[in-house]
């Protein structure tokens, strides 16, 4: 029986993952652990916590020791996709599989960390509701925005429904990848999995990606945003399907 760990991305919680596994019916031949990052969905933070992209691993690798579980698969998505590399870096004996949905660049450009300070220096003065319609205007493609009205609505409940200081930890985390992650020890299998209009994880960005993890195969999805599951469910579920079989 396959074991699924779940990492969401910034400004997304494990429900994100509902849809697929659902349609997929993941349930019914694997063994699920979602999990909320720290900050995010369920998972509280604390005022005297410093968070990293490599203390998130800790805390997926933390539950993998507490649940015994090796040789997983982890669906990630955005920054968890960093999140979940970096597990598999520095413990390979936990991850099998990887499914990157949209992964950002390693390690973050310039522009990208000065751009998620502001963000969260916007978030804690303001709350999620200053920084919603820019993420969901710059994250969603266009057919998205005419013809998904309920997957715009998901992106942005997901989003109103943070702490903002839990998302601020989370913008500065990303803010702080700023060291290249060395994707070529990435044992794992890995598929990639992007939008055509994806911004943050455009295609030619997966397209190095792959010529840097050995065997990565790639998805892209036409019409579609940073948002894949919200966006075009069908398509990630046909791509990720016989991969986690």
């Amino acid at each position: 029986m396959l074991t699924l760990p779940v990492s969401s991305g910034l400004g997304g919680t494990s429900e994100f993952y509902t849809p697929l596994i659902t349609s997929l019916r993941l349930e019914r031949n694997h063994s699920l652990h979602l999990l909320d990052l720290e900050g995010h969905g369920l998972s509280p933070t604390s005022a005297a916590s410093s968070i990293s992209i490599s203390s998130y691993a800790s805390d997926i690798y933390a539950l993998a020791q507490q649940a015994k579980i090796s040789g997983v698969t982890i669906i990630s998505h955005s920054m968890g996709c960093l999140i979940a590399l970096t597990l598999a870096l520095e413990h390979p004996e936990i991850v099998s599989k990887l499914v990157l949905l949209g992964p950002p660049p390693t390690p973050l450009p310039e522009a990208g960390q000065a751009g998620s300070n502001a963000r969260a220096a916007t978030v804690r003065a303001s709350g999620m509701a200053a920084v919603v319609d820019a993420v969901v205007t710059a994250g969603t493609s266009a057919k998205s925005k005419t013809d998904s009205p309920i997957g715009i609505a998901g992106v942005r409940l997901s989003l109103l429904s943070q702490d903002p200081e839990g998302y601020a930890k989370g913008c500065t985390a990303l803010a702080g990848a700023s060291k290249p992650l060395p994707l070529a020890e990435i044992k794992a299998r890995t598929l990639i999995v992007t939008g055509d209009e994806d911004k943050v994880s455009p295609p030619q960005l997966c397209q190095k990606y792959s010529t840097e993890i050995k065997g990565a195969i790639i998805n892209i999805l036409p019409c579609v945003g940073h948002w894949h599951i919200f966006e075009n469910l069908k398509g990630v579920s046909d791509a990720v399907a016989s991969f986690v079989q």
